[in-house]
């Protein structure tokens, strides 16, 4: 075994015994020599002690050329170096450390493991930039009292994939997802979607805080039409009904920056939920549903923080209506004299109802989430057809126009697909160019 003696001293300890030389020949004082070398004068003199009875090698620390006993065996090492460029290569030294110890049983240091991956030449997969001085909005101090929406149009499935929408929620007190679905675009759908699911795993939030996407708000450059005036209503999408009904307040950002909380979410899905698709195999939009739905708790329980007030704003649901048929599409509909309503192109017969007769009666057609249609009339609901065995795809549907051509509810035409749509005399789409 090699002793300290036929060790070679390196330029740190050749100088330490350089100033120390000087002060055993006197040309030093101890107090000099300990200012020059950051040492306390007792431990000057301990050295100089030190070097009179065994020379230099009293310079080199004891444990200079043994391994330490917790060093990582070199076979776990190529174990880590091997996964982490095969199997999970790609993930960030954070991600990667969490899925080794999940999946492979490898309990390796975050911390040790960049510099292990360090060592054998694998550069960082993302770079630490150096943090901006910007002041951010605080958080606001209850579980439930704002819950940030949006929507990430990505390649979630890789490169070689389509692109498909996340639409997800956000917590703004504790960070933690409340719900997330994949969609082919970012539509209402969507939106009711991670509504009631959050409703039913946590309760109604305060408010939504979300951009001015003309899901969520009419273009408030559009007269109102005359029938609203005379009604007093004001103009409203598909979803903006839905909240307004569920008693949820709406704010909308004027910038990306303002939804700080949830754009950031989406640059972390898509570092870790990407590589978690792809070590799933995930190949199809329902694929990454059931990938994200197992996801979302692990994520929650990594980056979930405790709020500042531990008491909830979460709200429960108290309405008289059930919470489908709040968070659904509304088409409000006029009877026709043989009992039916247009729907889709066909009529769709009415039930039988308790006394009278439906011609002539204004109803609403409630087309739920399931994909099933149900009549609401008087404050009672009739089941019109059951849901769909399979998995639905609903949008949202242009509304009957009124004598003007105006739609009710006017929606978004992306989220309802171009067909039959005519937009106004005064949209923007119709001005010039110059």
């Amino acid at each position: 075994m090699e002793t300290r003696e036929t060790i070679t001293l390196d330029a740190h300890t050749q100088h330490r015994l350089f100033v120390l030389d000087q002060v055993r020949d006197g040309r030093l004082t101890a107090e000099e020599a300990a200012s020059f070398l950051q040492l306390s004068v007792r431990q000057v003199r301990r050295l100089i002690a030190g070097l009179r009875d065994e020379g230099a090698a009293a310079l080199v620390h004891g444990n200079t050329g043994r391994s330490p006993v917790h060093r990582i065996p070199d076979t776990v090492r190529e174990r880590v170096v091997a996964l982490a460029t095969g199997t999970y290569a790609g993930l960030n030294r954070a991600h990667l450390a969490e899925l080794l110890a999940e999946r492979e049983g490898l309990l390796v240091p975050e911390r040790t493991l960049r510099r292990l991956l360090a060592e054998a030449g694998l550069p960082a997969v993302r770079r630490r930039r150096p943090p901006r001085h910007r002041s951010r909005r605080e958080r606001m101090p209850r579980a439930g009292e704002l819950l940030q929406v949006d929507g990430s149009r990505h390649r979630w499935l890789g490169s070689d994939g389509p692109f498909l929408t996340l639409v997800g929620a956000i917590d703004d007190a504790t960070g933690i997802v409340t719900a997330g679905t994949f969609r082919e675009h970012e539509d209402a759908a969507g939106y009711l979607t991670i509504l009631a699911a959050t409703a039913r795993s946590h309760g109604l939030p305060m408010a939504v805080y979300s951009d001015r996407h003309t899901l969520f708000v009419v273009d408030r450059t559009r007269p109102p039409t005359r029938e609203e005036q005379l009604e007093g209503r004001v103009p409203r999408t598909q979803v903006g009904r839905a909240l307004e009904q569920a008693g949820i307040g709406w704010i909308g950002a004027r910038s990306p920056q303002a939804k700080g909380r949830i754009e950031r979410l989406w640059g972390t899905l898509q570092d870790r939920l990407v590589a978690e698709l792809r070590l799933a195999g995930a190949r199809s939009m329902g694929d990454a549903n059931a990938v994200l739905a197992g996801y979302l708790p692990r994520h929650n329980a990594r980056f979930g923080v405790e709020p500042a007030d531990p008491v909830a704003a979460w709200r429960g649901w108290t309405a008289a209506d059930p919470l489908e048929a709040v968070l659904c599409f509304h088409y409000p509909r006029r009877v026709a004299n043989d009992a039916t309503v247009s729907w889709d192109g066909r009529p769709l017969a009415l039930p039988r109802p308790g006394r009278g007769s439906w011609a002539g009666r204004s109803v609403v057609i409630e087309e739920r989430l399931d994909g099933s249609l149900w009549v609401a009339h008087g404050g009672r609901r009739h089941r019109l057809t059951p849901a769909p065995a399979g998995a639905v795809m609903l949008r949202a549907r242009h509304l009957h126009r009124g004598s003007d051509g105006r739609p009710d509810y006017p929606v978004d035409p992306r989220g309802t697909g171009s067909a039959g749509y005519k937009p106004r005399p005064d949209h923007p789409w119709r001005r010039g160019l110059g």
